[in-house]
């Protein structure tokens, strides 16, 4: 078999207005902004990619901002909670932060961690987490300092319809291992330090419906390229029906449906988001594959103008 994934490398979710989805993931949570481009399949949208300063694999949650755009319902079929690791310490802080920008929260219980839940403008639910594993992120901004800040993906809570069948997925395919259960979930663990921990529903649920503020897909890492190749061939070894691999700039995708209804893609952690743009610069101008350049005038012109700012709450305080 091929070696088993380290975790997560990203989630990409739907969303509505960008300078909200942007206010709250960069002015709110204070994640970094590491690229403003496109949907490849549909020009007319963004594609944003949030993450630690350098994007890392594990820390990328990303973005289909459609102005206008229906709202989805959260069910089985999806990434249910998207899960944030905080250096431990930082519960407190993020209780207050939220609680300044009038978000709800709510705390939790699994596996005896305790979980602060709230949701994004769109209902995207989310969770924080203290966890030692991860390197702390050297990022900061607004009013997240470095030492409180968001190190990455903790994990994700899957909603599946066949939860057995995903179990068995994760296990037999991705190279998990399951942990134990703890009331509603069963959990499961990847090698890495960030985004490893996942928990899957014990009973099956009803199937949610696609749109703003649901997950779309959850990807997974592959180290390199000769890797997603050897990816691809297992996938469709155990009977799923992988997508050709598709280059997506930043990374190479394929792409599978699993039985519990999830959408899984595989992605490479080369060549990164510094591959068109330098470090220190991520994230400022919209960049385009080079079958679009010819383009971009039109494109510039057909999207929502959007900028990261530090929101008045932290200017205020």
């Amino acid at each position: 078999m091929v070696h088993p994934t380290s975790g997560i490398h990203h989630i990409t979710a739907f969303a509505t207005d960008p300078q909200a989805n942007v206010d709250f993931y960069a002015g709110v949570l204070g994640l970094r902004l590491v690229k403003k481009t496109i949907n490849f399949d549909a020009p007319e949208v963004y594609h944003l990619y949030f993450g630690d300063e350098d994007g890392n694999p594990g820390t990328i949650m990303t973005f289909f901002p459609t102005p206008g755009a229906r709202r989805g319902r959260v069910g089985a079929g999806q990434v249910g909670i998207t899960t944030f690791a905080i250096p431990v310490g930082a519960f407190t802080f993020w209780q207050e932060r939220l609680r300044q920008f009038g978000i709800s929260t709510t705390e939790a219980s699994r596996f005896g961690e305790t979980y602060l839940h709230f949701r994004d403008k769109d209902g995207l639910q989310l969770e924080l987490v203290e966890r030692e594993a991860g390197l702390q992120s050297t990022w900061a901004f607004g009013g997240v300092p470095v030492d409180k800040a968001i190190k990455g993906f903790g994990g994700a809570v899957l909603y599946s319809v066949a939860p057995e069948k995903t179990a068995k997925l994760l296990e037999t395919v991705m190279g998990l291992k399951k942990l134990g259960e703890d009331g509603d979930y069963a959990r499961f663990k990847a090698e890495g330090d960030l985004g490893d921990v996942i928990d899957v529903n014990v009973k099956p649920m009803e199937y949610g419906a696609g749109g703003a503020g649901t997950v779309h897909h959850i990807a997974w890492r592959a180290r390199d390229l000769t890797e997603h190749e050897e990816w691809r061939t297992w996938v469709a070894e155990h009977g799923y029906h992988p997508t050709q691999i598709v280059d997506r700039q930043y990374f190479h995708a394929v792409y599978f449906r699993e039985e519990g209804g999830i959408l899984f893609e595989i992605a490479t952690n080369p060549p990164g988001f510094a591959n068109d743009e330098t470090p220190e610069h991520l994230g400022e101008k919209l960049m385009l594959p080079a079958w679009y350049e010819p383009h971009r005038e039109a494109i510039e012109q057909n999207l929502t103008p959007f900028e990261v700012r530090v929101l008045k709450e932290d200017l205020q305080g």
